[in-house]
């Protein structure tokens, strides 16, 4: 008797899943972006902490500094203004001792903007080589001269704002020029000065326009021709950065630092 097979199931087809609906992209929005603020001035605000020493200490602090050097000297070498300006121009990041080496080669062969512009960038570039920032600064000096004698009967201004438009001088070095060529009771704030002042303290500051500023107002004016000097030199050999000098110290038993070694 024939045996009867059993009818194969047929499999269904599963029914296939859909993917669910992609959510619709959300449209970029524009954010403007705030308005750049303008470059802030420099602060002449007083940082809150210690006061400075009143009047009576100003004054003798620098009668000490007079009585132990009456007519102190900046220690860069110059021969006129014009190669005093660019001594200072040299110095930016510098030391004195440096610059004087690169710099008696060349004022023997260039002490005038005439000179100087005759002998050229490239050659000026050969004598300032051993100066940080030599390329940037025998470009300076060059185009400098270029401006002096162009604009100014090759004479160095007498005139802060005047002598802040040549090529690599700010603010400090007008002031040494304005200072050691004319006389002028200028207070070119160095790393030294500002060091100083605020380490007393007698102009205090963040700022080395607000310690020029602050000391202007401070120092007797018998004093102001000097005042610069006198602090410069204290903070490069006696109050150092890292240990000052107090135990030589003229001023020891004003000043008020912590930072004092006694």
């Amino acid at each position: 008797m024939p045996v009867k097979k059993s009818p194969v199931p047929i499999k269904k087809k599963s029914a296939t899943k859909k993917a669910p609906p992609r959510k619709a992209a959300r449209a970029k929005v524009a954010v403007a972006k705030p308005a750049a603020k303008p470059a802030a001035k420099p602060s002449t605000k007083k940082p809150k902490g210690r006061r400075p020493v009143g009047p009576e200490a100003v004054h003798e602090i620098f009668a000490r500094f007079q009585k132990s050097n009456p007519e102190p000297k900046g220690e860069l070498d110059y021969v006129n203004p014009f190669t005093l300006l660019v001594a200072v121009v040299l110095s930016a990041q510098a030391t004195d001792v440096g610059v004087n080496k690169a710099t008696r080669a060349l004022f023997a062969i260039a002490d005038t903007p005439e000179k100087m512009v005759a002998l050229g960038e490239e050659r000026i570039r050969d004598y300032v080589k051993s100066i940080g920032l030599f390329r940037t600064k025998a470009k300076n000096v060059f185009l400098l001269s270029q401006q002096l004698i162009e604009n100014y009967n090759s004479e160095v201004p007498r005139s802060r704002d005047i002598l802040q438009t040549l090529p690599g001088v700010g603010r400090k070095t007008a002031n040494v020029v304005m200072n050691m060529a004319f006389g002028e009771p200028t207070i070119a704030v160095d790393t030294h000065l500002f060091r100083v002042s605020n380490r007393i303290p007698m102009a205090i500051g963040k700022t080395p326009l607000a310690i020029e500023l602050g000391l202007e107002k401070i120092i007797p004016a018998e004093f102001k021709r000097h005042a610069h000097h006198w602090l410069i030199l204290h903070g490069r050999y006696i109050c150092k950065a890292r240990r000052p000098e107090c135990e030589r110290c003229l001023i020891s038993d004003i000043c008020t630092s912590s930072d004092k070694i006694l």
